[in-house]
């Protein structure tokens, strides 16, 4: 699962940049353009960026759902061994304060 969700991050996270290297693109041309044409890339331009708005959206969407389910199997987890979590918690707790107690 951890794959699938790096492959989407990432295929998500490549198609942002094509889509804001577009609308790069397409203000340069922009600028340089005059009357219909800058009109048109403008809208272009505005087009892309409503793209990749929906595709951060759907990024945003995602990445929670993970969050919750991540939390979800952390506390099922929990509760179902609660020495295990205490003893992980005051290992962890030792580590970090050998590593304050060094600085």
């Amino acid at each position: 699962m951890d794959t699938v969700a790096t492959v989407n991050r990432d295929k998500l996270v490549a198609d942002a940049r094509v889509v804001l290297d577009d609308v790069e693109a397409l203000l340069k041309q922009a600028a340089a353009a005059s009357g219909q044409q800058a009109q048109e890339l403008r809208e272009r331009a505005a087009d892309a960026l409503a793209r990749a708005r929906m595709k951060l959206q759907d990024a945003q969407v995602a990445v929670s759902e993970n969050a919750k389910a991540a939390a979800r199997v952390t506390d099922d987890w929990v509760h179902a061994h609660p020495w295990g979590a205490i003893g992980a918690a005051a290992g962890v707790g030792f580590l970090v304060g050998l590593l304050v107690a060094r600085h």
